[in-house]
């Protein structure tokens, strides 16, 4: 942890200091329509307005990634994902997560003594206070790094872009599913790549 925080890059420094631990956000990736009718609905994700499976991704501030969940559901809600898939627990006290409105876990995120930061809500608000545009601003600037690790790992990895086949979710003897191992694999190879944030 402290080598991250010595590489901190400036722009982020610059706004939020050093205890800035991780930026998440969750990905989809479509798969072929279940014929299980249980199942279709489970992995149906009105967001992408098809039969998808969602993954939890959380990048350090100098754009490596540092966690990928398994597999859930597309129909599951970011909030759910965030606190059951073990996420939580790869934190230290007086961490700071940065994330999108929809993260909406800040109560369960405390309880680790760790810090969310998420934009501003501007439902039923006149006008948002200078300090919360400005704070809002700073989040959505570097919480972008994310999405575009998300869509350079998309572009470099066709595969990702889906339908992924029914076959690819079974369980192995292990437990494993071949897909999660498919986009766990693309991410260590991310990782092995220049980083798109600049660390200046």
């Amino acid at each position: 942890m402290e080598a991250l925080r010595y590489l901190m890059p400036r722009s982020l420094f610059d706004s939020f200091g050093n205890s800035v631990a991780v930026i998440i956000d969750c990905f989809e990736i479509g798969i072929e329509k279940p014929s299980n009718l249980k199942a279709k609905a489970h992995t149906w994700s009105s967001y992408k307005n098809k039969n998808t499976v969602k993954y939890l991704i959380a990048i350090t501030p100098q754009g490596v990634v540092s966690f990928i969940s398994e597999g859930w559901e597309g129909r599951v809600s970011d909030k759910h994902i965030t606190e059951n898939c073990m996420f939580l627990k790869n934190l230290l006290p007086g961490d700071v997560v940065l994330a999108d409105r929809g993260f909406t876990v800040g109560g369960s995120i405390s309880f680790y003594f760790v810090t969310l930061k998420t934009p501003a809500f501007t439902r039923d608000l006149p006008q948002l206070h200078p300090c919360s545009v400005e704070e809002t601003r700073k989040i959505a600037y570097v919480r972008i790094n994310v999405e575009r690790i998300i869509g350079l790992t998309r572009s470099k990895y066709k595969i990702l872009n889906g339908p992924m086949q029914i076959t690819t979710l079974k369980h192995q003897d292990d437990n494993s599913c071949l897909l999660d191992s498919i986009v766990t694999v693309c991410c260590a190879l991310i990782n092995m790549c220049s980083s798109i944030v600049p660390l200046d």
